[in-house]
């Protein structure tokens, strides 16, 4: 299976962009509104001219992240239980859950 594309302002080849470049800022995410991987939100805002639409939080099998090391594609679950790649062990930014809801919408469990 080929590596995905990852698209951004992209500043190296392991998914770091203008904006997010620290040494742990290593993860792509799946737009579903054009289904391409970009480094960040703001990457996205400012090379496509449409409106993001964000994925539902419970979308666990859908592949939304890639890996900027290996380029291992994994679903929300697997990136969120340890924060860490299941393939090439690398750490991502813990920091990015305080931007879930650019990405992801969450579901109110029913009253």
């Amino acid at each position: 299976m080929p590596s995905p594309q990852l698209f951004g302002r992209l500043v190296d080849d392991q998914s770091r962009c203008e904006h997010w470049h620290g040494p742990l800022d290593v993860i792509a995410l799946r737009f579903k509104c054009c289904n391409k991987y970009y480094a960040c939100h703001q990457c996205h805002q400012e090379l496509e001219s449409h409106t993001p639409i964000r994925y539902s939080i419970t979308e666990k099998s859908v592949p939304l992240i890639a890996c900027g090391v290996c380029r291992l594609e994994m679903s929300f679950a697997d990136y969120s239980r340890t924060l860490q790649c299941p393939k090439c062990s690398s750490q991502f930014n813990p920091g990015c859950k305080l931007h879930y809801d650019m990405y992801f919408i969450k579901v109110e469990a029913p009253v």
